[in-house]
Order: C-alpha cells, then sequence, then structure tokens
C-alpha cells in the first residue's frame, strides 16, 4: 500500500519555503515528497566523485541524487555494488562477477560501504553533510530485487534460491543506506529508489518467476526501510507490477504506452503515491528549450485524465527526472538535462498550486 506524504516547497526560483499557502503537498508519515521535484534516476557521467557530489546538490538542490559514477570505476556498476555484499559471489575489479563458493541461504549479508564501490554515494554524504545547509532531501539508489535475482540465475544460481538471496542482499542493502543518511544527515528526509530495468521481461509469456511472487519480493524490499521509497522501471518494464509493490512513488518514461495502465496510474494516485515523470529522453538529442517536453507531458496527462486519472492528482503527485541514467553522456549534456528537468518540474509545481487553488485546496 502506497504511503502518504507531507511537506512543502517553493517555486523553482525560491526554495526553501516552508508551509506556504497553496503549497501541492500531500499529508502523511514522509515530508520528501511534494510536487515539482526534480531529480536524477542516479548514474552520471563523472570520474570524480566530488566534482559529482557538488554537481548533483547544485543541479537539483530540491531533490539531490547520490550519483553512481561507473565510469569512475566499473566496481559502481549497478549488479557489481550491491552483489559485492553476497559472500558467494566475487567481483573483478572489470566489474564482473561470479559465484565462486557453496551458497548458504542464511549467510549474512556485508553490508560495509567501500570506498571505491560506494564512492559516488560516501561522497555525496560527505559533500551534503558539509553544506552550510543541509539538504532538506535526498534521493539514493540502488538495483533491485529482481534485477540482482535474474543477475544471480544467469551466473549459475538456482531459481528459487537466486531471487531469495536478491532480495535479503536489496532489504539489507537498502536498511544500510537509511542508516548511513539517518547518521550523517539525521535532519535530512532520505528518498530511496530501487532500479529494476529487469521489469521488461516481465512482459514475457514466461516471466523469471510468476508475477505475484515478484510483487512481493519487491514490497519486501520496500517494508524493509522506513523512509519513503520508489521503484525506476525503465523502458517497457511491467509497471503494473511495479504498482502492485506498492512503492511510494513509480518512476516512468513519458510515453502513450502507459494509457493502458490508466486505471492502475488512478487508483495509485488516489492512494496517495507520487509519479516520477522521466520527461527528459536520456536515448535521444534534446533540444534546448523545454518546451516540446512540457507539450509532451501535458498532452499525456490530458489523454490519462480522459481516461480516468485525476488531473488534479496527476499536477499535485508528480515529479520530473530525465528518463534513465546519464553515466554514457558528457558532463555538459548531462547538465543540460538537468537543467530541463528542473525546468519542467518548474511548471510541475506551479500548475499544481494553481490547481489545487481553484478547487478551494
Amino acid at each position: 500500500m502506497t504511503r502518504g506524504t507531507q511537506g512543502s516547497q517553493g517555486s523553482q526560483g525560491s526554495q526553501g519555503s516552508q508551509g506556504s499557502p497553496g503549497s501541492p503537498t500531500t499529508q502523511g508519515p514522509h515530508r520528501a515528497l511534494i510536487a515539482g521535484l526534480a531529480t536524477a534516476i542516479g548514474s552520471l557521467p563523472h570520474t570524480d566523485a566530488g566534482a559529482a557530489a557538488a554537481f548533483a546538490l547544485r543541479a537539483t538542490p530540491e531533490l539531490a541524487a547520490a550519483p553512481q559514477l561507473p565510469t569512475r570505476s566499473a566496481l559502481e556498476g549497478m549488479l557489481a555494488q550491491w552483489l559485492r555484499g553476497l559472500p558467494e559471489v566475487s567481483v573483478a575489479p572489470d566489474g564482473t562477477f561470479s559465484v565462486t563458493s557453496a551458497i548458504d541461504v542464511d549467510a549474512p549479508v556485508d553490508t560495509t560501504f567501500d570506498p571505491i564501490a560506494h564512492g559516488g554515494l560516501l561522497t555525496f554524504v560527505d559533500v551534503a553533510t558539509a553544506q552550510p545547509r543541509v539538504p532538506q532531501r535526498i534521493k539514493a539508489q540502488l538495483t533491485g530485487p529482481l534485477t540482482l535475482g535474474v543477475a544471480l540465475e544467469r551466473a549459475g544460481v538456482p531459481n528459487e534460491i537466486a531471487f531469495g538471496r536478491a532480495t535479503a542482499l536489496a532489504r539489507a542493502w537498502a536498511r544500510a543506506i537509511e542508516r548511513l543518511v539517518r547518521e550523517r544527515l539525521p535532519e535530512t528526509e532520505l528518498v530511496l529508489f530501487f532500479d529494476e530495468p529487469a521489469l521488461v521481461l516481465w512482459n514475457d509469456d514466461v516471466p523469471p518467476i510468476d508475477h505475484e511472487h515478484a510483487g512481493d519480493l519487491l514490497s519486501g524490499a520496500f517494508a524493509a526501510v522506513d523512509c519513503a521509497t520508489g521503484v525506476h522501471v525503465c523502458g517497457n518494464g511491467d509497471a503494473r507490477l511495479a504498482l502492485a509493490a506498492g512503492p511510494d512513488v513509480l518512476g516512468i518514461d513519458v510515453s502513450p504506452r502507459w494509457l493502458a495502465d490508466a486505471a492502475g496510474l488512478a487508483r495509485f494516485l488516489d492512494a496517495g503515491g507520487f509519479v516520477a515523470w522521466g520527461a527528459v529522453p536520456t536515448d535521444r538529442p534534446v533540444g534546448e528549450s523545454a518546451a516540446p517536453l512540457w507539450r509532451s507531458l501535458v498532452e499525456l496527462w490530458c489523454e490519462l485524465t480522459r481516461r480516468g486519472c485525476d488531473g488534479v492528482l496527476l499536477r499535485s503527485r508528480a515529479m520530473v527526472t530525465p528518463s534513465c541514467g546519464m553515466a554514457a553522456h558528457g558532463v555538459s549534456q548531462a547538465e543540460h538535462s538537468l537543467a530541463l528537468a528542473r525546468d519542467l518540474a518548474g511548471r510541475v509545481f506551479d500548475q499544481a498550486a494553481a490547481t489545487k487553488l481553484t478547487v478551494g485546496a
């Protein structure tokens, strides 16, 4: 079940206002989620962790994302970074991994943060802690249990064991990230995303595991932490499965394919969920102006409204991101993409506030 949130944000040009009249917020246990936040999916092209942290905090200060830096080190790849926690897995310096010992399904996960494999996250926390004013909220991310399970199965681990170990791994790392942020940034709210590119496999006639079991495993990962949680559905991934797992935030790109899931999105929004719209494409060049991207997002909202979604909720529970990570981009391209995302987020915030005022909120 999704959990409601509370909080407020000033306009993109004047961040930091608290509880301003007409702020498009949702009440509930998490202050982290408000309308009109811009953030990154996670990976950046930087090779210097300090520069990446400073860039993340500057580019999307309302919800800066702790960067993952696979260009800096292959050990920060989305599989290598987390599979290293399993005692039966060996990760090579080039990021490849193998199962090197018999699997004890009860063996504990080692969630020791490594200065190389987790350099982006650790440096980000250091830099955020040193700010004159610590961030009100930040985003971090890790690979989800379904994607980790698929990786382990492909490495030769039997299916049932692979997904069980993957879920234990994702839950353990999620708790470790939450604990790190709580200890180092006790006044900062955390939004923790699980990246699930493997969700595309659940569109197949024979998925790796059945949909109900997959949803239970993903839901169990969300339940491991107290902070707000999200799931990033890459490309044509199975958003219905992600919704059934009950995240606080669903990350999807701006695409007409989600019209078929309008009823599920409507229920998700009604229950307090937020959608992080991947409105800035990362698979093709984007222009200098945010206007065409804004038009695409609004057109999708209008069609979703015609299919049963609440138009007010589409705006008041919307965030903006690039459509995917930006490790393969140049630094200037990443800067431009996040500038566009923040421009769009400002428009979302303004529309959300205006819409709520119009209906008397």
